[in-house]
């Protein structure tokens, strides 16, 4: 998260890599060619999203109809959720801040989801035992 939100970097591991867009709005682009680049930040978002995703959609170990249906709920409300900060960001936040929100924007969905799976999941087995 430190990453995402702070562009922190822990080392740089540049690497020439294959682009098929590189380029800014009033920058000369470059289109399907090799470019050098830190791919740190890449890894890392690629983990997070494998990860994220692994977590979130493996069976459980009592897998039944009543967790499933707390899997869609909690979809449900972490897609509610994340566009809820999304036209928030939207109407509220501009500049290189909105960027870093997009940014982050990507991951809510997933943590959220994880959040509210795993601590419904534990209140109702405390609720049994």
């Amino acid at each position: 998260m430190l990453v995402i939100l702070f562009d922190y970097t822990l080392f740089e591991w540049d690497a020439t890599v294959f682009a098929i867009y590189d380029g800014g709005l009033f920058e000369a682009s470059k289109v399907m060619t090799l470019v050098e680049n830190s791919i740190f930040d890449e890894v890392v978002a690629i983990t997070a999203i494998v990860g994220g995703l692994l977590a979130a959609f493996s069976k459980e170990k009592d897998e039944d109809e009543y967790i499933a249906q707390i899997r869609l709920e909690s979809l449900l409300w972490a897609t509610y959720i994340n566009y809820g900060f999304l036209l928030f960001s939207i109407l509220f936040i501009y500049g290189s801040g909105f960027y870093q929100i997009m940014v982050f924007n990507m991951f809510t969905l997933l943590i959220i989801f994880l959040v509210r799976f795993n601590f419904i999941l534990y209140r109702s087995a405390r609720a049994v035992a």
